[in-house]
């Protein structure tokens, strides 16, 4: 039985293969640890994360790659965000569909004297960028927000709120999980200040990569200090980027397929792989609508939503349904609250959960036809 990855919102898979020739060539031929002596090893692999930065800074539309460090994922670059800028007494607004990588740090920072509150969404996660403005008080801090919602797909109304924060000299976040290599991204025109990125989703990198943008001008606390490779001699953190946020040997195999991911983004085409996975969205929506039973979630546009699709069988348990799908059919996806139970309060889901499908560049029509009958036959018994 062939198997038919629809799990890409959680990690992209598979990868190009170029992805994982850099990193076998890594680790096979270089080897060295980044900034660490002078011989040619670790000069080359000082060489892999330049280059890494300058890739991302072009997608990005970053002037200056330095302003790049690299985390293990996004959800440390998140805590390295809102723990590194904010103080007692200030005020967060974020949406009502953030995942738990930026609720649970908010969370946290609220037993500390830091307020935030989730501007609600509509019943499809979309957010009203004016009910963002009217919740601005006079602590507030910054915005921190997600750009695309890992349940529903839902597209976020970046441009807007990142003019409102502007206007109101506020600190603009954003969370790009879902986003970043499908979806045009640009600091400068989109006003941000802080971006932060995971490495193994949609930029097609390795797990346990992933990265923060901070804004020339803006200082950041880091969450850690250690070993940076620069101004040895001193007890103190270098405050120089990227050195200050980036203490011990960094993944350095994982940000050569990185590399690798990015230059595949590039030679591909965003376009096209977003029109790929619009293709492939509009497929299963369609398909899935004709089935009695099943509700869906979100948008239902995929103008409107990355390549997300939730939904539920009558009352039939979603882990069953993610269960059957992968056990009877080989569909692989994902079931339960996604690490986001604010989305699914906002969905109305919160209560039974939903089964997820997101597909990616490497299926094909046929694999979402599989997906429909599937589902269907699910039903049907």
């Amino acid at each position: 039985m062939k198997t038919i990855y629809m799990d890409n919102a959680a990690t992209s898979y598979p990868k190009p293969e170029s992805v994982y020739q850099a990193m076998d060539y890594f680790n096979r031929h270089l080897g060295g640890n980044p900034g660490r002596g002078s011989h040619q090893r670790t000069l080359q692999a000082g060489t892999v994360l330049l280059d890494t930065r300058e890739a991302l800074a072009g997608l990005f539309k970053i002037k200056d790659s330095s302003r790049i460090a690299f985390t293990l994922n996004i959800t440390e670059a998140l805590n390295l965000a809102l723990k590194g800028l904010l103080n007692p007494g200030d005020h967060v607004l974020t949406t009502s569909m953030e995942h738990n990588a930026v609720a649970r740090p908010l969370h946290a920072l609220s037993h500390q004297g830091i307020a935030w509150t989730a501007v609600p969404c509509a019943e499809d996660g979309s957010l009203n960028p004016d009910d963002m403005r009217r919740a601005i008080r006079p602590q507030t801090r910054l915005i921190c927000m997600l750009h695309a919602s890992n349940v529903s797909g839902t597209i976020m109304p970046v441009d807007e709120v990142g003019r409102i924060a502007r206007e109101n000299d506020l600190l603009f976040v954003l969370d790009t999980a879902q986003s970043a290599g499908v979806l045009p991204i640009d600091v400068e025109a989109q006003n941000i200040d802080v971006l932060a990125f995971t490495g193994h989703k949609s930029l097609f990198g390795a797990q346990g990569t992933g990265g923060i943008y901070i804004r020339p001008g803006i200082k950041i606390r880091p969450l850690k200090e250690g070993g940076t490779g620069s101004l040895s001699e001193y007890l103190e953190q270098p405050e120089v980027m990227p050195d200050s946020l980036e203490s011990g040997t960094p993944n350095t195999p994982g940000l050569a397929g990185l590399l690798a991911g990015v230059r595949f983004i590039g030679e591909t085409g965003r376009d096209r792989i977003r029109s790929h996975e619009q293709a492939l969205t509009e497929m299963l929506r369609d398909g899935l609508k004709e089935i009695k039973g099943v509700k869906l979630y979100g948008p239902l546009d995929v103008k409107r939503q990355t390549a997300v699709l939730s939904f539920n069988i009558g009352d039939m348990d979603c882990g069953e349904v993610s269960y059957l799908l992968d056990n009877d059919f080989g569909i692989v996806t994902r079931a339960g609250l996604h690490c986001a139970p604010l989305a699914h309060s906002t969905l109305g889901t919160l209560e039974a959960g939903s089964c997820r499908l997101s597909p990616g560049f490497f299926n094909t029509r046929e694999d979402a036809e599989q997906v429909v009958k599937a589902v269907f036959d699910l039903v049907r018994r």
